[in-house]
């Protein structure tokens, strides 16, 4: 009996050894750096700009591995199947916080199949239109829904994602019909957005900002409290005609439950040390986000509150899968 008690210990040790060896030599490889959607859209537009800082940091390449599908429910179900060893991290969004109220059933659970590491970017919503619509502002685009109910369309990163309840939010608070088009992705519907197949996006800030920028698309109001230094010219939502109409979007990191705490301590490090960087603070303003300061416990208590904030969503709006 003994001699089983301490070869338990003498396991447990080692094991502990082991993993705080293995910790001390991390990273030793490329890091993937799990994104669950296509590229070209919000997640992307934070997450791309941040492993570049992070590669010329740490000297080790790190890969964005995009896995979209579902509203990004598929690539989270990839991620929390990953090796806990912490060379796979997962980077979803407000999406993940709509997902459980959405899908009747998910591969996943977003608070207990991952270690919450830390807040990356938090730009509000804006309303953007093809260019070919005939409105000028968000008030003329109003009067265009309600004199022609269901003639128009909206396209979202898919059923459940943030740009899903921000449209449906939108119809429930100016009274009007627009017909939900559900993507792979951000990145798709903001192309047939672009090419005229898609009339109006309620889109995170981070993948529009360069196409509004460039003309391609026109911003008629940002659903934030103020206004984004940015794009001073682009009105909040409120002072265009939609009292109270405030929708954020927001990027978070991961590592798969079982990570090792030494490394996701290290990640996270890392993480903020490059967020901080001025070649991130300039991007991070220029998608519309401040550089947030939340990570652990503050974070997972964030996730938590934002679940239960989109479920009552879900419940007034009647919003489903299409």
């Amino acid at each position: 009996m003994m001699k089983k008690s301490l070869n338990k210990l003498l396991c447990a040790f080692l094991s502990c050894f082991t993993l705080h060896a293995f910790a001390d030599n991390w990273p030793s490889k490329p890091i993937t750096i799990i994104v669950p959607f296509p590229a070209g859209g919000g997640t992307d537009a934070f997450a791309r700009p941040l492993s570049a800082q992070l590669t010329k940091n740490l000297g080790k390449q790190i890969i964005i591995d995009n896995r979209g599908g579902a509203g990004g429910t598929v690539g989270a179900g990839i991620a929390s199947k990953a090796a806990p060893d912490g060379y796979t991290f997962f980077m979803g969004a407000a999406h993940h916080a709509i997902a459980p109220s959405i899908y009747p059933k998910l591969e996943y659970d977003i608070e207990k199949s991952f270690i919450p590491m830390m807040l990356v970017a938090s730009p509000p919503q804006v309303i953007v239109i093809n260019s070919k619509v005939p409105a000028n502002d968000l008030k003329e685009f109003i009067q265009l829904l309600k004199k022609s109910p269901g003639k128009y369309n909206y396209g979202s990163a898919g059923n459940g994602s943030s740009h899903h309840l921000a449209g449906e939010l939108f119809k429930m608070q100016t009274k009007t019909f627009i017909t939900h088009i559900p993507y792979r992705g951000a990145g798709p519907a903001l192309a047939d957005l672009i090419a005229g197949q898609v009339d109006v996006m309620f889109d995170g800030l981070g993948s529009s900002a360069q196409h509004i920028k460039g003309g391609k698309i026109k911003a008629l109001a940002v659903a934030s409290e103020k206004r984004i230094p940015a794009f001073p010219n682009v009105p909040t939502a409120t002072e265009a005609g939609v009292p109270g109409y405030v929708v954020s979007t927001w990027y978070g990191l991961w590592a798969p439950k079982g990570t090792p705490q030494d490394i996701v301590d290290k990640m996270q490090a890392e993480v903020t040390k490059a967020m901080n960087s001025s070649e991130l603070t300039e991007i991070w303003a220029n998608n519309g986000s401040e550089t947030p300061n939340m990570t652990g416990d503050t974070f997972a208590k964030f996730v938590s509150a934002d679940i239960k904030r989109w479920a009552a969503v879900v419940k007034t709006s009647g919003a489903k899968l299409d």
